[in-house]
């Protein structure tokens, strides 16, 4: 028998940390896990992916946001929306998530200890109670950190988590603001930002970078960026800013915000979305010879090995992409090498998705990696407008774009923007997954109607293109 507590101990019980611990788990290993949240699931459950896709569908529903192509632009399921309303949804899901999470680490055996993890030797853990007066040791001959990240603040902002706030304080908002300024348009930051004009809520967004998600396919994001100034966002890129500062004056609390260039943007409410910065630094890490890179987070290896050979990290802290599927994803792998088992994955093909409105998914390469690459392709597109189902869930914007190899028609990337786009592009995934043709679409039969048909439609769009 071994003689550490534990086969293997993971810190942290977001997406990564628990696939992590049930993996080993399942593997016979004796599994354990530590939280210091009062509740499981981590920022993912409690602060991050599940509370904003959660606000997103409420402002969705009330803001009567899908039947407005086809009822007009004053419908709305209920006039005058809260903060209330938005939050009732977000707090029941939470809860729902965090029982099945509960559930799914009993049934397979993993012990879960309450309190801050941190790092005594390479192979030690101290964990301290969640009220700090006292704590536990443990062994494990192998270690996972799992910790997540936490949104970076700028010391010489004064955040109330009211006027002036981050992702993370979202759920304690008390009132819907009239107009709001995001500082920053990573994923997050623009995920709310449509989420606030689909409210109707006059937003301003601010970012250095003069283009947004310069990872996603440009015909996506122009398109998005169209539909935004088209809900009232003004989009001030290429923009940096000097300070932000809470005043008052007879409108009320507002928020001033002074940009490098001698703009000045006044709002209610100001939502600062600069990225986020490991989780890390409670972990005592020198005492397992680690160290952090950049903004706390943690390197490693193909196999998500850190710099310690037996010292694994996964999810959030490592790095783009922050993704809760690919954190699932890295946590089994993990898991799996720690204890020699085999293991696959097709990292190429994880999909993108992204929670603005109108949605956004992704898989594979877009047309700027192809041209890097030197590789002939055509494109293929097909416009909800064209399908059936898009008129009749009043989607008239949203398009779906296939990438494919101009000489052998092999697919090579599709990309979405609109309703269900994250749901759809799964189906050009297990494609993509087989190294299949665009023909695979032509002689394919799809439900009608559905937006499933627009892969049809966007592959004889295509070979149209071929002449």
């Amino acid at each position: 028998m071994s003689t550490f507590d534990f086969d293997l101990f993971v810190l942290g019980t977001g997406p990564a940390g628990q696939r992590a611990a049930i993996q080993a788990a399942k593997l016979g290993k004796r599994a354990g896990i530590a939280e210091q949240r009062l509740t499981l699931g981590g920022v993912c459950i409690n602060t991050g992916t599940i509370p904003s896709k959660t606000l997103r569908e409420a402002a969705l529903h009330l803001s009567g946001y899908r039947e407005r192509s086809i009822y007009g632009a004053s419908y709305s399921v209920k006039q005058n929306i809260t903060m209330t309303d938005l939050l009732y949804r977000a707090g029941t899901v939470i809860r729902h998530e965090v029982d099945v999470t509960r559930h799914q680490l009993q049934r397979n055996g993993v012990e879960v200890i309450p309190g801050q993890a941190s790092f005594a030797d390479p192979h030690t853990l101290r964990i301290s109670s969640m009220d700090g007066h006292s704590a536990r040791e443990i062994t494990a001959e192998k270690i996972v950190i799992a910790v997540g990240t936490e949104t970076t603040r700028d010391p010489h902002i004064a955040f109330d988590g009211q006027r002036i706030f981050t992702s993370d304080d979202i759920l304690e908002l008390e009132e819907l603001p009239r107009s709001i300024a995001v500082v920053g348009a990573g994923v997050i930051g623009l995920e709310y930002a449509t989420i606030f004009a689909t409210l109707g809520v006059r937003v301003t967004v601010i970012d250095k970078r003069p283009q947004l998600l310069p990872f996603i396919d440009s015909e996506i994001t122009d398109t998005l960026v169209y539909q935004m100034r088209d809900s009232r966002v003004t989009l001030r890129l290429a923009e940096g800013v000097k300070s932000i500062e809470p005043f008052t004056d007879d409108k009320g609390d507002r928020v001033r915000i002074v940009l490098d260039s001698g703009k000045k943007v006044i709002a209610e409410k100001a939502l600062y979305s600069i990225g986020r910065t490991g989780a890390t630094a409670a972990l005592q890490l020198q005492n397992a010879k680690l160290s952090t890179i950049d903004r706390g987070l943690l390197a490693v290896n193909e196999s998500f090995q850190t710099e310690v050979e037996h010292v694994y990290a996964v999810g959030d802290v490592v790095g783009f992409p922050s993704l809760a599927s690919t954190s699932m994803e890295q946590g089994r792998l993990a898991a799996c090498h720690a204890f020699d088992t085999q293991a696959e994955a097709v990292p190429d093909l994880f999909p993108y998705g992204i929670y603005t409105i109108p949605e956004i998914s992704t898989v594979g390469r877009n047309e700027a990696e192809l041209t890097k690459a030197g590789i002939p392709y055509e494109t293929g597109k097909a416009a909800y407008k064209e399908i059936a189902r898009g008129k009749i869930i009043g989607d008239s914007t949203g398009f779906l774009k296939l990438l494919f190899h101009m000489e052998t028609r092999k697919l090579l990337g599709v990309g979405i923007l609109g309703e269900g786009a994250s749901e759809l592009v799964h189906i050009g995934q297990a494609v993509l997954a087989m190294g299949g043709t665009i023909d695979y679409f032509v002689d394919t039969v799809f439900n009608y109607p559905t937006l499933a048909e627009c892969y049809k439609t966007a592959a004889f769009d295509g070979i149209n293109r071929l002449g």
